[in-house]
């Protein structure tokens, strides 16, 4: 249960050591720096969206890397689109053809640069735009993607009952 000590100066340094590593976690928690804080805490996943800036009068803010963030988004959309799509490239090729292949993969590219540099840009209302389009493109893109899917059934359909 306890540790024996042999002697007063064991117990007194374990003690020191104790209450160095509470004033370390006391500061730690209380934000006193808020990168490493928020660091320590998530493990150190934030670190690369953050960066500590100092103003004139010597005060340390925090702020998001709009810059690392943007890399890392776009990085993801194209790693994940060019995985959907190069496997489905050889899958597809035969079926709907190269074409079409190509200006999906197109498509995904124009609107993740658009979306990068909407969301880097200085005016809110552009960066909504880009955040916007990370978010709800995909969505809008499936769904158009869909409805031409439909439209082109329907069209097949209806030119195969006039030709019955």
């Amino acid at each position: 249960m306890a540790t024996k000590y042999t002697n007063l100066d064991e117990l007194r340094s374990e003690k020191k050591l104790l209450k160095q590593e509470i004033i370390d976690l006391e500061n730690l928690l209380s934000f006193k720096s808020k990168k490493e804080s928020l660091s320590a805490i998530t493990h150190g996943f934030t670190d690369k969206f953050l960066k500590e800036t100092e103003n004139q009068e010597g005060e340390k803010s925090l702020s998001l890397d709009t810059q690392n963030l943007m890399k890392e988004i776009s990085s993801e959309i194209k790693e994940k689109a060019c995985k959907k799509n190069v496997l489905n490239l050889a899958n597809d090729g035969v079926k709907s053809g190269l074409l079409e292949t190509a200006v999906k993969m197109g498509t995904v590219a124009l609107v993740s640069n658009f979306a990068k540099k909407s969301v880097m840009n200085k005016n809110w209302k552009r960066k909504l735009l880009g955040l916007a389009l990370v978010y709800l493109a995909p969505y809008a893109l499936r769904f158009i993607r869909k409805k031409l899917d439909e439209y082109q059934k329907n069209k097949t359909t209806s030119s195969m009952e006039k030709l019955i």
